[in-house]
Parts: C-alpha cells; structure tokens; sequence
C-alpha cells in the first residue's frame, strides 16, 4: 500500500538512499532539504511521485508552511522521518557557545518542529508514523563528540515521551539508532570545533581506534528501514549496525550494576 513519506535532510547521505527506495516500492515522498537542486534526480526520474521543497529545519514558521504544503499536496502524511542533522567534532571545552547552540538546534529543535508540525494531521487521520534518526550514541557517549551525543541523548528522550502521549491516537513513533555508517556524516557534513593542543592525543586515540569494519555500508541500510515502515507494529528503538548492539549492551550492565551496588544509597535518600 502507498505512503506519503516526509522526509527531512533527503538530499545526501540515508535520507536519498532511503528516498529513492520508497520511491522505487511506488510511495510519495515529500523530500526536504536546505538545497533542493541535490534532489533534481529523483525529480528526473520519479516525477510528480516526489515533491521537492525547500526547508531549514530550524525555522519554525517554515518548517508549519512546509508540512500544511506536503499534506494539501498529496492529501495526508502517513510517516514522518526526521533525518536532518549533523555532528559537531570536538572536546567539550573546546566547544563555542554559538556551535553548542546550532548543534541543539538543527538536531534537536529541528526535530521537534517538524514533529509538533505533523502531529495535527496524523492526529486527525488517527494514524502515523514518525521515525527519529537518533543514533547509538544517544544510548552511550563517545569522547569528542560531547554535544552529539547530548542531542542525540535529548532526542531519545523527547521520542520516548512522545511515543506514550500519542500513543491513543493510532500513532507510532520508532527511533533509528545507527552506529557509524560509510556516508559524509564525518566528512563534508560535519563541523568542527577550533582545538585546543591538550586534547590531540585524545582524537588521535579516538581516530585510531576504528577500522573500517567499523562503518556499515548505508545501502545495508535499506530492506530494515522498509520492513519498518511497512509494519503495523513498529518497535520503539531499532539499532542499525552490527557494532552498536555489543557496546550498549555492555554500557547498560555497567550501569545497571552500578545502580545495584548503590542502591542502599539510593532508598536513604528517599527520607522514608
């Protein structure tokens, strides 16, 4: 059955890759992005099956304008992937106000705008499913990418209130966490953070320490990311790559165990 499929940061990277497959199964797309002359392909090739419109996320008022255009277009929007995003490399300390402040807002305002923007709609259809590209990262932390990781972290948990509150309206919510993927989120995507000498040996430890077994192969990505869609009951959290789900589980039994030997702390604390 064909979906009217909303996807934000569709120009590079998963968003095209996975554009153009919802494309080739014969749903409509509604492809955002900063530049839509990236998307003039799929254009070419799919017609009026795609709907190309320009959209910086972080524009509140744009991203209302954009949404009421996608569904007076096509009549209704059924899902909702929100791509858009970037990484910001760099230590904590080394972090400018300025670049903390554009990290939250395209990863996490962004996100959120174009989420409160199709809840409207999806509410009154009584049905929806809006997917969050987080990352596994906004599961455990990795060094020098200190406001990644807490954008990631903050869109976790946005997403899974979200999922109980929308819940009795016959809409999904699922968060993708990829671990590291071959696409330019690391290269031409990402910004970087002016560095301060006493963190070299850190990045330089960090550099070394993936190989490149370590980066899944983005068009592996697809045939999950269409099984979802197509499923009437999505998983809240879905992790994509081989290399994520070893190191959360590890870093959630760490905690747990942590959590364990300090519980009597913990109940004290509580007063009675």
């Amino acid at each position: 059955m064909s979906k009217v499929i909303l996807i934000t940061g569709a120009s590079r990277g998963f968003g095209k890759i996975w554009a153009k497959a919802l494309l080739e199964q014969g749903h409509k797309i509604v492809a955002t992005a900063r530049n839509t002359h990236d998307l003039n392909d799929l254009v070419e090739s799919f017609g009026s099956q795609i709907l190309p419109l320009p959209l910086d996320v972080t524009n509140r008022e744009q991203v209302l304008d954009t949404v009421a255009k996608a569904n007076e277009h096509f009549g209704r929007i059924d899902v909702l992937i929100n791509n858009a995003g970037y990484g910001l490399f760099g230590a904590v300390e080394e972090t400018t106000e300025a670049e903390a402040r554009q990290q939250m807002e395209v990863n996490f305002f962004g996100l959120l705008w174009v989420t409160q923007a199709v809840l409207p709609y999806m509410r009154a259809q009584q049905s929806g499913h809006i997917i969050q590209v987080s990352s596994v990262l906004g599961l455990f932390t990795l060094p020098t990418l200190g406001l990644y990781n807490a954008s990631k972290f903050a869109v976790e948990g946005l997403s899974e209130t979200l999922a109980t509150e929308v819940k009795a309206f016959g809409i999904h919510v699922t968060l993708i966490e990829p671990n590291g993927f071959s696409t330019d989120w690391a290269g031409a995507s990402a910004a970087q953070t002016q560095e301060i000498p006493a963190y070299d040996a850190l990045k330089t430890a960090f550099r070394n320490g993936s190989t490149p077994d370590s980066y899944g192969k983005p068009e592996a990505t697809v045939e999950p990311v269409l099984n979802l869609i197509a499923s009437p009951e999505p998983p809240l959290r879905l992790i994509l790559g081989k290399v994520g789900y070893p190191i959360v589980k590890s870093v959630y039994e760490q905690r747990l165990a942590s959590w364990e030997e300090n519980k009597e702390i913990s109940a004290k604390a509580h007063g009675h």
